[in-house]
């Protein structure tokens, strides 16, 4: 029992790092790129094999990848957007991507948690600001968020497995457990400025939804909220470019 427990463990940290991609000159170019490991290559029966489909067919067997054929139906169940896959999808290994419960074990950390960004293009531009600058990791949850697709890792600009991102259900199972963490809300409307924090070794830095902001129910979480300073009646700056000044500033 303990060893089909341990194995059956073992396959569910594995499969949670999965993360499918799909469309034709995405695979391309994830196939072309030897940093990206990749698992599994899956084609439609229905695809002539010419043009995108033969060079994605000969990249994946010069380097020795299992393609498997699937009906459209198929498919599109593992694709998750017949409509965009085109026929093609692809299993990438994503090995920054973590269980959020591995922050339990660090003594010091500067995190961005992400409390319901829907934007894919905002995502990938926030992976990208945090991936250049000072932070150890993005909190991204699984629920009311943006998935991990082509267009997050466009935007991303090929900064997406540079950094460590953490995987939770919702934030609300997390932030509770990183005691002795200060949890702080990025709010327009607060009185506190980020420019006045003191030094702390465990910092989370959350920002909110792009018309929403931060959900009543992790607010009430956070130790205090804090805003950037705005000049000249600015109301507030776009998510991605707040994640840009919190992972240079401080």
């Amino acid at each position: 029992m303990g060893n089909d427990s341990k194995e059956y463990k073992d396959k569910k940290a594995f499969f949670e790092k999965v993360i499918t991609l799909y469309g034709r000159n995405v695979v391309l170019e994830a196939l072309q790129d030897n940093s990206i490991e990749i698992h599994k290559v899956h084609m439609a029966n229905s695809n002539k094999n010419e043009g995108v489909i033969q060079t994605i067919i000969s990249l994946a067997e010069k380097r020795g990848l299992t393609i498997v054929y699937h009906d459209k139906a198929a498919l599109s169940r593992i694709s998750k957007n017949a409509k965009q896959d085109q026929g093609v999808a692809l299993d990438i290994i994503a090995q920054s991507y973590k269980n959020a419960e591995e922050i339990l074990k660090f003594n010091s950390y500067k995190l961005i948690a992400l409390d319901g960004i829907q934007n894919p293009q905002n995502l990938g531009m926030i992976i990208r600001s945090c991936a250049a600058g000072n932070v150890d990791g993005i909190i991204l949850p699984k629920k009311n968020s943006a998935k991990i697709s082509p267009l997050v890792i466009k935007a991303s600009a090929g900064t997406l497995f540079k950094l460590p991102i953490y995987y939770c259900d919702t934030l609300e199972d997390i932030l509770p457990k990183l005691e002795g963490s200060k949890l702080y809300a990025l709010s327009s409307h607060a009185k506190e400025s980020i420019y006045t924090l003191e030094a702390s070794k465990k910092r989370v830095f959350i920002l909110g939804n792009e018309s929403e902001g931060i959900s009543q129910s992790v607010s009430k979480l956070c130790n205090a909220s804090i805003s950037i300073p705005m000049q000249r009646e600015v109301e507030s700056l776009n998510v991605a470019v707040t994640a840009s000044l919190i992972a240079f500033m401080l």
